[in-house]
């Protein structure tokens, strides 16, 4: 199929990194992009999560870190076969922003930040023509398909391009602009959506007063979790109802669906993970000496205060044999009994089932219409693995467009970090 002698108009709405990576692929093909966003400026989300360091994915092998998708694996494969932790690395530098790797794997640009690469990002948008409109709140079609805005002014703007791309986000972080409301206008048109939950959230504990007042915004340090069979080390923070951090984050969704099935999970946390029960009951034999508990735990054990309180949390009595303390050690259990909301989640999962799109992530029943990003239903930790997903997912919505524009296929067979490159 040829080309028209006018470019093709396809409509991206939604300013984030699916977004706009589908933007710009399109952009590189010669196609008229408009990115319509509700939020006055573009990639909100994006800045926050990168306020502490951009995590844009990670460097372990890489059948490995395609297991960090679980269940949505295999749907998800092909779109990150196609665009590689190594080609998000290529589109970064490409940019001008170098990458590095981080002690734990994680890729991180050198600037750390995320505002130089979105800044340089939007000038090679602008450079390709894309045109943005902020301040557009989507709010669904019309009864003759077309696309209905409530723009900045308050009136209604309906605009009929030749494909659209939706790349609107989860629920987490809403006053950033992913509010999930959109789930209405797709569930209108009879597409199957899962109900947003939160994804990479903390969870609730119902501390004791103590440990409230004296230990909320304590780091627990060098721990491993372990939770149905699957073990973590990292870090966790107290909070004054909970307890949130990374490693509780990879075990998030096993955590959330037993507190669902169950109404409560119990996780075990061990305070010595690189020591084994056996060498930790040898040093924990030795006298006290008249030093209190708190004191032998920290020296003999090397617990740290909150380490000790959360101990003590975890069971009605310190056991005396040294053996058991050892073990109690080793898995102090700990009693979740509620999910953080979604506001306060780093993520979400649910949305839009995948048998619900074609292998080029177009909509079945909307011909034309494509999802990239938080909207499909998938979830994975944090460590690049959501950057990572979102971004592929953008490309692979963008070259669908293209194959369902007719775009010959030489502009879908060249790498996307070479497409991505290009002025």
């Amino acid at each position: 199929m040829s080309l028209p002698s006018s470019p093709p108009r396809v409509a991206v709405i939604g300013g984030g990194p699916a977004g706009l990576m589908a933007a710009e692929v399109l952009g590189q093909a010669g196609i008229t992009v408009t990115v319509y966003d509700q939020m006055p400026s573009l990639g909100r989300k994006f800045l926050m999560a990168g306020r502490g360091g951009l995590n844009l994915t990670h460097s372990e092998d890489f059948e490995r870190f395609t297991q960090r998708y679980a269940e949505a694996r295999p749907q998800l494969l092909p779109a990150l076969k196609a665009f590689r932790p190594e080609d998000l690395r290529a589109w970064c530098e490409g940019l001008g922003q170098e990458t590095f790797v981080g002690s734990s794997g994680r890729v991180f640009p050198k600037a750390f930040k995320a505002s130089p690469l979105l800044r340089a990002w939007l000038a090679r948008l602008g450079q390709l023509g894309v045109t943005f409109r902020l301040r557009h709140r989507w709010q669904g079609w019309d009864e003759e398909g077309y696309l209905v805005f409530s723009g900045p002014d308050g009136k209604t703007v309906q605009e009929k391009p030749d494909a659209t791309v939706l790349a609107l986000g989860g629920a987490s972080w809403p006053r950033l602009g992913s509010d999930g409301t959109w789930t209405a206008a797709l569930a209108g048109r009879g597409i199957g959506v899962s109900p947003l939950r939160p994804s990479n959230m903390g969870f609730v504990v119902p501390w004791s007063d103590v440990m409230r007042a004296r230990f909320a915004g304590e780091p627990l340090k060098r721990i491993a979790l372990t939770f149905d069979g699957m073990t973590v080390r990292g870090e966790a923070v107290v909070t004054t109802d909970g307890i949130e951090g990374g490693a509780v984050y990879a075990l998030s969704a096993r955590l959330r669906d037993a507190i669902e099935r169950d109404g409560r999970a119990t996780l075990l946390v061990d305070l010595r993970p690189d020591l084994s029960a056996e060498a930790l009951a040898k040093r924990l034999d030795a006298p006290r000496k008249g030093q209190s508990a708190s004191t032998f735990l920290r020296k003999a054990a090397g617990l740290s205060p909150v380490g000790i309180a959360l101990l003590r949390e975890s069971s009605a009595a310190l056991p005396a044999d040294a053996g058991d303390l050892a073990r109690l050690i080793k898995a102090a259990p700990l009693t979740l009994t509620g999910v953080k909301s979604l506001e306060r989640a780093i993520s979400s999962a649910g949305g839009i089932a995948f048998d619900e799109t074609d292998e080029h992530l177009m909509l079945r029943r909307l011909p034309g219409t494509f999802v990239a990003g938080e909207m499909l239903d998938w979830e994975a930790p944090t460590g690049g693995y959501l950057l990572q997903a979102t971004f592929a997912t953008g490309v692979a919505a963008a070259r669908g467009v293209l194959s369902y524009l007719g775009i010959p296929d030489a502009a879908l067979t060249r790498s996307p970090a070479s497409a991505t490159r290009q002025p």
